[in-house]
């Protein structure tokens, strides 16, 4: 994949041309790969059409696909880039969520996963005990790593339901991406994650520093607006009481005892 900045990325998930080339068959609604092209410049995307979403009782407004793209909005209003560029654009099976596609690499560093009991790599948290068919045993633990945190940031004010490791992807230059965030923004509190390493230490400086500037735009900045054109106007205040939430305490909070921790599978 060529790199791209992220207006180039942008452009090209608006204007490019989409050429499908497989559906990813683990998804739970369609989820296409695409190969899209503009100018001269082409990359790979993911694809999901609202007509291929599956309804969800909890989520009766709005599409996943409109809450694909509140994601990018939100973390490109972060500054920490933490998930890829994401646009809302017709395609081949209609209206759909366009993100482009992250290459990871295969050599590349786990920063998190179940590893053996008396494996946890230094400095890991450990988040629960699993067991495998054998009954051998087995730690879900993830790396004490900033990109981690900030990740983990994001969901809160996010309110990511379904932070699966496997929607976390690392880049051969070290960048750190969330993907897969259909489910996140509702107005009651359903935060489901395997980054659960931080509970309830202090929030790192720079966080509280991004919170603040979160707060202001969407007060009366342009992410406020942005996010009224795909979520509810619940929703887009749930959003800023939670960044008030995490600013009051000033610590990485922990889970409810009303929802499920983690969610399933968590990789």
């Amino acid at each position: 994949m060529p790199s791209l900045s992220d207006t180039e990325a942008l452009d090209l998930l608006r204007h490019g041309t989409i050429e499908l080339e497989g559906r990813l068959v683990e998804a739970s609604n369609t989820t296409l790969r695409a190969h899209i092209s503009l100018d001269g410049v082409a990359a790979r995307c993911v694809y999901k059409p609202v007509r291929g979403e599956r309804p969800l009782w909890d989520f009766p407004d709005g599409t996943l696909a409109g809450r694909e793209v509140s994601a990018y909005l939100l973390a490109a209003a972060t500054g920490w880039a933490c998930v890829p560029p994401t646009v809302l654009r017709d395609g081949p099976l209609g209206s759909g969520a366009c993100q482009l596609w992250i290459d990871e690499p295969d050599d590349g560093e786990p920063l998190l996963g179940f590893v053996p009991t008396d494996g946890v790599p230094d400095g890991w948290h450990r988040i629960l005990a699993a067991r495998d068919t054998d009954g051998t045993p087995y730690v879900l633990a993830h790396a004490d790593d900033p990109r981690l945190a900030r990740l983990t940031v994001f969901d809160v004010v996010a309110n990511n339901a379904d932070r699966k490791g496997g929607h976390v992807l690392s880049t051969a230059d070290g960048q750190v991406y969330g993907v897969d965030h259909g489910v996140c923004f509702h107005v009651e509190d359903k935060l489901r994650t395997v980054l659960w390493g931080w509970i309830g230490e202090p929030l790192p400086e720079p966080a509280v520093e991004v919170l603040g500037r979160l707060r202001g735009d969407l007060a009366g900045g342009k992410l406020g607006a942005a996010l009224r054109e795909h979520l509810t106007a619940a929703e887009v205040a749930g959003v800023g009481t939670r960044v008030d939430r995490l600013l009051a305490t000033g610590r990485f909070p922990g889970p409810s005892d009303d929802w499920p921790a983690v969610p399933w599978p968590p990789i």
